[in-house]
C-alpha cells in the first residue's frame, strides 16, 4: 500500500517514513502544502498523512480542494491543535480521521489501519481468496494450512492483489501502489516479483494457480 505524508518538519516526516517502510508501506514524502497537493494529484495513493499547519498551502485547504476535485483518498490529518473546534473543522473540511500531536507511532498505524480497511467493509482483517488467507495486521500468509514467509515487498505485492482480487492490474498500477517514488525500478521488476510469489503461493500447491497473466494487460489474482 503507498502513502503520501505531506509534513513539514523533516524529523518526523523522516521518522515516520522508516516507521512506515517497516510496517512494508511504500512511503512518498512533501514538506509543503503546494508540493503535496500537487502529488496527491497527479499519482494514486492510498492514504494520505496530512500536517494542518503547512508553509505554502494550508492543510484543511489541501483537503477541501481534493474533495472539490472527487478525490476520495483517506485523508489522516496531524496537527498541534488539540481544541474540539478544530478537530471538527479538520473533519469538516474532508479529513477521515484526526490526530494529535504528539502522538504514538502505534496509535499512528492503528488508524492507519482502521483508514485502510474502510472502503472494504471488512469484518475482519484477515483478506481470503480461495484458500490463500493474508493478515495485514500480523504479517503472516497462509495457504492451504500451511504458513508462507515472504520478504516485505513480496507481501506488499500479495496484498495489492488481493485488495483488488478478480481485478486485472496493470504493471503501473502496481509499481505505482507498491512501490514509491523514489523506488530504482528496472522494466522487469514487477515481472520478476510476480515470479517470486507464483514460486510461494502456487508451485508448492495442489489446489488452482491464484496469480494468472494477461498478456498485454497485467495480472490478476482470483480463485
Amino acid at each position: 500500500m503507498r502513502i503520501l505524508i505531506i509534513e513539514d518538519e523533516h524529523k518526523i516526516a523522516q521518522a515516520l517514513k522508516r516507521g512506515l517502510e517497516q510496517e512494508r508501506y511504500a512511503v512518498d514524502l512533501e514538506f509543503d502544502g503546494e508540493d503535496g497537493l500537487a502529488a496527491a494529484e497527479a499519482e494514486s495513493y492510498d492514504l494520505i498523512v496530512l500536517d494542518r499547519m503547512l508553509p505554502g498551502k494550508d492543510g484543511m485547504d489541501i483537503c477541501r480542494d481534493l474533495r472539490d476535485k472527487g478525490n476520495h483518498t483517506p485523508i489522516l490529518m496531524l496537527t498541534a491543535k488539540d481544541r474540539i473546534s478544530d478537530r471538527v473543522q479538520g473533519l469538516d473540511a474532508g479529513a477521515d480521521d484526526y490526530l494529535i500531536k504528539p502522538f504514538s507511532f502505534e496509535e499512528l498505524l492503528a488508524r492507519i489501519r482502521a483508514l485502510l480497511r474502510r472502503p472494504h467493509e471488512a469484518a475482519s482483517t484477515t483478506l481470503e481468496v480461495g484458500d490463500l488467507q493474508l493478515d495485514p495486521a500480523n504479517f503472516t500468509v497462509i495457504r492451504d494450512g500451511q504458513h508462507i514467509t515472504l520478504s516485505g515487498k513480496e507481501f506488499a505485492l500479495l496484498e495489492y492483489l488481493m485488495r483488488n482480487a478478480g481485478r486485472t492490474l496493470s504493471k503501473d498500477m502496481i509499481m505505482n501502489h507498491v512501490w514509491d517514488f523514489d523506488a530504482d525500478i528496472l522494466p522487469n521488476t514487477i515481472e520478476v516479483y510476480i515470479g517470486y510469489l507464483r514460486n510461494k503461493i502456487d508451485k508448492p500447491f495442489d489446489g488452482p494457480n491464484l496469480i494468472h497473466t494477461r498478456r498485454g494487460f497485467g495480472y490478476t489474482l482470483k480463485a
